[in-house]
Order: structure tokens, then sequence, then C-alpha cells
């Protein structure tokens, strides 16, 4: 691995500064196309979309739970899988129910879905 150059501690803030400078309109651009997906137009859902939940069908706006917000992550696991994809469920074993608490106090709920069985 090669070092950065060694320079006198000015030359190293001006450095900085040119650096900072171009970090803050990064972030000004970056805020502003956050602000323009947040006023795309939303697609109504006339669809009746059902899931086989641990209960029976529940339809998408049952996955809501009566909250505002619904994070769904799709983990691939297909029917005729003995496990499910690694990458899809590394994050599985750190959902506690800590973590359900502060969503569900954010208005959220959280669903895995996939094909498995």
């Amino acid at each position: 691995m090669s070092l950065p150059q060694v320079v006198s501690r000015s030359e190293w803030t001006e450095a900085r500064r040119r650096l900072l400078s171009e970090e803050k309109k990064l972030t000004r651009q970056r805020d502003a196309l956050n602000a323009e997906r947040r006023r795309l137009p939303m697609v109504l859902i006339d669809k009746d979309y059902v899931f086989e939940g641990p209960d029976g069908p529940v339809s998408l706006a049952d996955l809501f739970a009566g909250r505002g917000q619904l994070i769904v992550q799709h983990v691939m696991f297909g029917p005729d899988w003995d496990a499910p994809c690694p990458s899809c469920s590394k994050a599985i074993p750190q959902m506690t129910p800590t973590l359900f608490e502060g969503l569900r106090n954010r208005e959220t709920t959280f669903v895995l879905a996939s094909l498995a069985l």
C-alpha cells in the first residue's frame, strides 16, 4: 500500500479545505436528489396482493398492521431450497424484539417475505 505524500501543516490545511468544499458540494447535491425522490408521485395499488402468513392468507394492507409505514425485506428462499440465500438472511439473527419495538414506536411494521413454505 502506498502512503500519501507528507506535507507541511499549512499545505495539509489548504488541501483539507479544498476537499471539504467538494464534500459540501456533494452533500448539497445528494440532499437535492433526495428531496426530488421524496417528491415522486405515488402509485395506486389496485391489485389484490395476498401473502401466506403464519395464520393464513394476509393482504398487503394487512401487512401494515395498522401502521403508516411498511418495510418488506425479500429473502430469496425457494420452496425447494434447503436454506435461504446467505446474503439475504445474514441480518436475520440480529433482529431482536427491541429492534421491532423501535420500529413499532415509529409507526413501522417490518416483514420478511420469501417463497419458502
